[in-house]
């Protein structure tokens, strides 16, 4: 009987992505098949100091589920969560939980504000994510909100008070594109 020649470690390397974006939706689109349950990827945020001031960091793992979800943080930073993700842009209107998680999955940062945010910081905020491919900007449904502005990247947090704070350019140039899933579509 003839041998088979070995597998590549690139060949493996190709199924294994192939693999997880069929988990992740497949094609790319915004709205894949819906899963119950089906682990996407189990890899913790490291629980480091961040060089920014006021970023408080949580260890959060990923999986698909579909329905409600109930979290830890307002807003969430990452874990269970809805299998088709928000396209990243400016929303006048909240955005599901569920959805915005998996786009922070994909390396998203989600930008949240209260109703008593200015105008003005609204205005900036359209402006910054409608600038970018990696930003979901959407109000808060209610006043839960732990401050004026809440800046969220996949497993980090930071609280703001207003869109002319420094850390939070910082914050989207450091924590952008570092989901589990980065590179993945928004």
């Amino acid at each position: 009987m003839p041998r088979r020649p070995p597998v590549s470690l690139s060949l493996a390397l190709a199924v294994v992505a192939l693999v997880a974006a069929a988990a992740c939706g497949g094609s790319g689109s915004a709205s894949p098949t819906p899963t119950t349950a089906a682990l996407v990827t189990t890899v913790p945020v490291a629980t480091t100091q961040s060089p920014i001031d006021g970023v408080q960091t949580f260890a959060v793992v990923a999986a698909h589920a579909d329905g409600p979800i109930s979290y830890p943080q307002i807003p969430p930073v990452g874990g269970t969560h809805n299998p088709v993700w928000v396209p990243c842009t400016f929303y006048d209107k909240p955005v599901q939980n569920e959805m915005a998680v998996h786009s922070l999955e994909h390396g998203a940062i989600w930008l949240t504000w209260r109703a008593d945010l200015p105008p003005a910081d609204v205005a900036a905020l359209a402006a910054l994510a409608r600038s970018r491919k990696d930003i979901v900007a959407s109000p808060w449904a209610d006043d839960t909100l732990p401050s004026p502005l809440v800046a969220t990247a996949w497993g980090r947090q930071l609280r703001l008070q207003s869109t002319s704070d420094p850390r939070l350019a910082q914050f989207v140039a450091l924590y952008a594109g570092q989901g589990p899933e980065r590179g993945a579509p928004c």
